[in-house]
């Protein structure tokens, strides 16, 4: 296996994306590629794929994105316009990589320009080796892609049920019941409108004191909302507390099988933790009362989206919907042995996302522990 040390610049060439405002946009399906990842489609495409792009500001500054079909590449990214014979799989390994916080050009806002990136001094491998790199990191993703797959197919079950039962009330023994008025329109006889709170105790979180550094290591998960996004289960967290940090505070401590909805700023995010943890002051959390309304209520929060985001504009920047508020927000409440019910259908497609999660937190680990040492030499490969 041949190798050399080169710079970026001699294996790629960037551009900046294109501007499209999502008014100039026009129904289709091409990929927009933003510094995020797709952000919407297009009928028209700017660049031919397989194509790789990078985040260039912002909160995605340096996220890589690689997209096989035409896109168009958004002017929040820059795009590689010319792979010069290299492997195009392998240049999103790369650039993957690198540390792109040291190639900052901006000041208060991070900001990627191309000329700081062509200097990085980078290794070169011949295209058979590239390509058997590639193969290898890409069967990772490509388990990992199968994995969620399977995840969105469990949670759509979950999901399609719970709009036949509890949205278009066409539950098990429906013809049999009448339909009576409601604060929340008309429902079954026998269920009610009652407010969140009747599902359990709700805690709002805390962040303990940053002045005392040992409140904090590894021994307490501390969820904070970036923990919880495109994830039914929270399985990582950013940070975490030292047992001093959570017991300065135990009666925040919310257990395993909990609901967290997100309530300041990015409001509407809901999550299920998996262990004892802590989250900070943007959060309200559920603690069930009773395990059989958990799956119920958790797509339930889901669907109270706009509801919250409502409720929390007051006209400030950042959004706030606090306990009392949420606490207080009435939802519809069927009969026991309906929930019951329901949670013995789909308490196990909830188990077995759970333990695909599980599979792909693994996957991601092994991946990008392999990842660099791949890309510098140390795990030789033979094609």
């Amino acid at each position: 296996m041949t190798s050399e040390i080169t710079t970026l610049g001699k294996l790629i060439s960037l551009q900046r994306g294109y501007d499209l405002p999502e008014t100039r946009r026009r129904p289709g399906t091409v990929p927009v590629v933003g510094s995020a990842g797709i952000t919407g489609y297009h009928d028209t495409a700017k660049a031919k794929g397989p194509g790789v792009t990078v985040g260039r500001s912002g909160a995605s500054f340096g996220k890589i994105t690689f997209i096989r079909e035409d896109y168009w590449p958004h002017n929040a990214a820059l795009f590689v316009t010319d792979f010069k014979d290299n492997e195009p799989l392998f240049i999103r390994y790369l650039l993957e990589s690198l540390d792109f916080s040291s190639l900052n050009s901006g000041s208060a806002q991070q900001s990627l320009n191309r000329n700081y990136v062509y200097g990085v001094s980078v290794r070169k491998y011949d295209l058979p080796v590239q390509r058997r790199i590639a193969g290898i990191l890409s069967a990772y993703d490509e388990l990992i892609e199968s994995n969620q797959r399977r995840i969105k197919i469990l949670e759509e079950m979950a999901r399609s049920l719970y709009r036949e039962w509890f949205v278009h009330f066409r539950f098990p023994g429906h013809d049999k019941v009448k339909m009576v008025p409601s604060l929340l329109g008309p429902i079954p006889q026998g269920w009610e409108v009652t407010a969140i709170q009747q599902f359990g105790e709700v805690i709002t979180g805390k962040t303990p004191s940053k002045a005392n550094p040992d409140f904090y290591g590894q021994d307490v998960p501390f969820v904070k909302t970036p923990d919880m996004h495109g994830n039914m289960f929270i399985l990582e967290t950013g940070d975490r507390l030292s047992m001093a940090g959570a017991e300065s505070q135990a009666n925040k401590t919310i257990p395993a099988g909990s609901i967290c909805v997100s309530c300041i700023g990015t409001i509407g995010v809901v999550s299920l933790t998996t262990e004892d943890c802590q989250t900070n002051q943007q959060i309200n959390s559920v603690i069930l009362a009773r395990e059989e309304a958990r799956e119920f209520l958790f797509i339930q929060l889901q669907d109270l989206k706009q509801k919250l985001e409502n409720l929390g504009s007051t006209g400030a920047t950042m959004g706030n919907v606090n306990k009392g508020k949420f606490e207080s927000i009435e939802i519809l409440a069927p009969p026991d042995d309906l929930l019951e019910r329901y949670h013995r259908l789909v308490e196990p497609t909830f188990s077995v996302t759970l333990n695909l999660s599980r599979r792909i937190q693994n996957l991601r680990c092994t991946r990008d522990l392999l990842l660099p040492r791949l890309l510098s030499g140390q795990v030789l490969v033979t094609c």
